[in-house]
């Protein structure tokens, strides 16, 4: 089934990036009113696939994909308004030259690693039959709304165990906008417990996206990272050729120095066949657990993490985060997917502000 129905879709959000600071008044509400960029907007749904296709401006932005093939559903690829593919392809779609360890990195995706005890994080098609018990599943449910006005694409989900029993209603609001080369996904999460649930404070979480080689940090040395449950991934080194991909957070710090702080933002800045392009992830002030710490590695994952307090603090500070049934919370993060320029820290400071208003 298809819905075509191409109209504006007024974000002020991003369009100050990249200009000069101003007076916040009366006058300059209206002049960024007078800039208003129109996004034509588009959802193509493919039933049998299940997947529906976002366009910008009749240009593909990526795929909602609900497919089974990961235990969760996905955004992939994410593509750059010039074309340059900015998410690693394995596993759902592998390409040469890129790593393949961590299998459950796919896409852009939320989830987290101890809900009532299991690892939704982690989970996917390398899990043996015999620890299948430990990992919990996100289930696809329904599209609730497509509306090409707003650039909204909603959907429910429900996060459920390996006996079948659901713990969470997810409901996640996609809103999708394109202004010059910036691409925009706003996504407000809203959990609902279906049983008393308990996000225990785990390293592996939350809002995460697995990044195309190009995007990685440069390192010529191997890995070794264990997940909650003492299973260990390597990750190999490769040649760097072609790769300087660098973080830049809200609070100053830099490369791998990010992993494990609080921040109000975090971006992904590298080059694409001479192109600068960059990934950028903004916290929201209503978020539990704001600011977010970031597990933002190396190596190409890049996620923000606001419940593995205990973690990141080395037992500094402790959440362990809970919902009573029939008690919900909401997650509100915006991503910039930007190329042809650096976005600056005024710009990304300035961005960070519309999205708080």
């Amino acid at each position: 089934m298809t819905f075509r129905k191409i109209c504006g879709y007024v974000l002020l959000a991003v369009l100050l990036l990249g200009c000069k600071e101003t007076k916040k008044n009366t006058e300059d509400e209206n002049s960024e009113l007078d800039m208003a960029v129109i996004s034509q907007v588009e959802f193509v749904e493919n039933a049998d696939e299940k997947k529906v296709a976002i366009y910008l401006n009749g240009e593909l932005f990526t795929n909602y994909i609900y497919d089974g093939q990961t235990p969760k559903p996905i955004l992939y690829p994410i593509l750059t308004k010039s074309g340059k593919t900015l998410t690693r392809g394995f596993p759902y779609d592998p390409r040469p030259h890129e790593r393949i360890d961590h299998p459950h990195h796919a896409g852009l995706w939320l989830n987290y690693g101890d809900v009532n005890g299991l690892d939704f994080w982690n989970n996917s098609y390398a899990i043996p039959d015999s620890e299948k018990h430990k990992y919990g599943s996100i289930f696809h449910q329904e599209i609730l709304e497509s509306d090409t006005d707003m650039g909204i694409l909603k959907i429910r989900a429900i996060w459920r165990s390996p006996d079948n029993v659901d713990l969470l209603e997810e409901i996640t609001e996609f809103k999708f906008s394109e202004v010059e080369n910036t691409r925009t996904i706003d996504r407000s999460t809203t959990l609902k417990a279906l049983q008393d649930a308990s996000f225990k404070d785990n390293k592996e979480g939350m809002i995460g996206i697995r990044v195309a080689r190009e995007m990685e940090l440069p390192s010529d040395e191997p890995a070794i990272y264990t997940d909650a449950e003492g299973n260990i991934t390597e990750v190999k080194a490769l040649n760097n050729e072609g790769i300087n991909g660098n973080y830049y957070a809200s609070e100053g710090l830099t490369g791998n120095n990010v992993w494990g702080t609080r921040n109000k933002w975090v971006k992904l800045e590298s080059t694409i066949d001479g192109e600068t392009v960059s990934i950028t992830m903004l916290d929201n002030k209503n978020n539990v657990g704001y600011p977010t710490y970031w597990h933002a590695r190396g190596y190409g994952l890049f996620a923000a993490n606001p419940l593995g307090q205990a973690i990141f603090s080395e037992g500094k500070e402790t959440l362990d985060f809970k919902l009573k049934k029939g008690e919900s919370t909401t997650f509100d993060y915006r991503i910039l997917v930007h190329n042809g320029s650096e976005l600056s820290m005024d710009a990304l400071n300035q961005s960070f502000m519309d999205f708080n208003k």
